[in-house]
């Protein structure tokens, strides 16, 4: 994150693609998929879904009109969906354990036709104290997919999704929308601005080093934690559809997103350039440690990530060229697909805080068996 960043940065911010191309699932993919427990027969697919007989605006707790629609099926088409649905929450939840599935009741269906996926939103109550919880299903697109995986193995929490063929399935998370935070949060005095700044800058940072990018405010939640002295804010992407898709380098640094221009403000106000410096180090030592952590798994991971087609050729030659210019490195020049990219990009990032790493543990296999 640059200390030297002026409102006029921000307006001039490159927009992203505006619709997103979907890539398919290929067999490479799916079978890690399958070796790692993600790919699974689902009672429900999101081609049951789409067959609905009505849609109505959802309004908001103030009768505002939401991006969603609630939709409305026949009778049997409900009654079937009804009990598929709460055994795929089951899948996401208890592993299929469908002994608690009396207890639990589809409330209501909503429908999304703006986002990439066009996903599905379900509504789980728990029937006798109502108590409710929601899950996604979406059409399968191979970006979001190894975002989601990507997630899951570098991020701080663990995600759970499956997938069935070309249907996505994934678990709600839960925070407060970042646009509803900076219109409705970030102001208040109650809050502990320097603990979110910090937050937002390790976000920044780990977003730009796996190239996830479009994290514009809407596009991620913050997670509010009560702490022992004042509150903890912890900032975790909530869409994956961009992960390593756009050519431009700009679109995976949430620092130069219009829409968080007033968080970006708050940063460049009240940190100093070296505290800066210090938020990203602990990011990508964090990195570094779960990599290590998770080091053949990633290998498979990006072993099928090198191969395959998640973008355009226009996209990854502008988006080679642009890294090799910010890193001096040409490295990046030679790179084939966005997966190979990526590889570049966290070699090039993280390889001083992996060396550290192996002078502290010995560990001297490391660094052969990912980078």
């Amino acid at each position: 994150m640059n200390k030297n960043i002026s409102k006029e940065h921000h307006q001039e911010a490159a927009r992203p693609s505006k619709k997103k191309m979907l890539y398919p699932v290929k067999p490479a993919l799916r079978t890690y998929l399958e070796r790692y427990g993600r790919e699974v027969d689902l009672p429900v697919t999101y081609n049951d879904l789409i067959h609905f007989t009505y849609a109505r605006p959802l309004l908001d707790a103030k009768g505002n009109e939401t991006a969603w629609e609630q939709v409305s099926y026949d009778y049997r088409e409900w009654e079937f969906l009804k009990e598929g649905l709460v055994k795929c929450y089951a899948m996401l939840k208890t592993e299929g354990d469908f002994s608690f599935s009396s207890n639990l009741n589809v409330e209501r269906i909503d429908f999304c036709s703006f986002g990439n996926s066009q996903p599905f939103r379900i509504k789980i109550v728990n029937v006798f104290n109502g108590n409710y919880d929601h899950f996604y299903i979406k059409k399968a697109d191979a970006n979001r997919v190894y975002g989601l995986e990507l997630e899951h193995l570098l991020s701080s929490s663990r995600i759970v999704f499956l997938t069935c063929n070309q249907t996505l399935i994934e678990e709600h998370i839960a925070g407060i929308p970042g646009d509803i935070f900076i219109k409705d949060y970030l102001h208040k005095p109650e809050t502990n601005v320097l603990r979110l700044l910090k937050s937002f800058v390790k976000f920044n940072e780990s977003s730009f080093v796996r190239l996830l990018g479009d994290m514009r405010s809407y596009n991620f939640v913050v997670d509010i934690t009560p702490d022992i002295e004042g509150t903890q804010y912890y900032i975790r992407a909530i869409d994956f559809d961009q992960q390593t898709y756009e050519g431009k380098m700009r679109l995976y640094m949430p620092q130069f997103a219009k829409e968080n221009f007033d968080i970006v403000e708050m940063a460049m106000k009240h940190l100093d350039s070296e505290s800066i410096k210090q938020y990203q180090a602990e990011e990508r030592s964090r990195l570094v440690y779960r990599i290590t952590t998770e080091r053949y798994r990633m290998k498979e991971l990006m072993d099928v990530m090198l191969k395959d087609e998640i973008s355009t050729p226009e996209k990854i030659y502008q988006l080679k060229f642009e890294l090799a210019d910010y890193w001096k490195n040409p490295s990046f020049l030679k790179a084939k697909t966005m997966g190979a990219i990526l590889k570049i990009q966290m070699k090039q990032v993280l390889l001083p805080n992996l060396n550290m790493v192996l002078k502290a543990t010995r560990h001297k296999t490391l660094r052969r068996n990912f980078f």
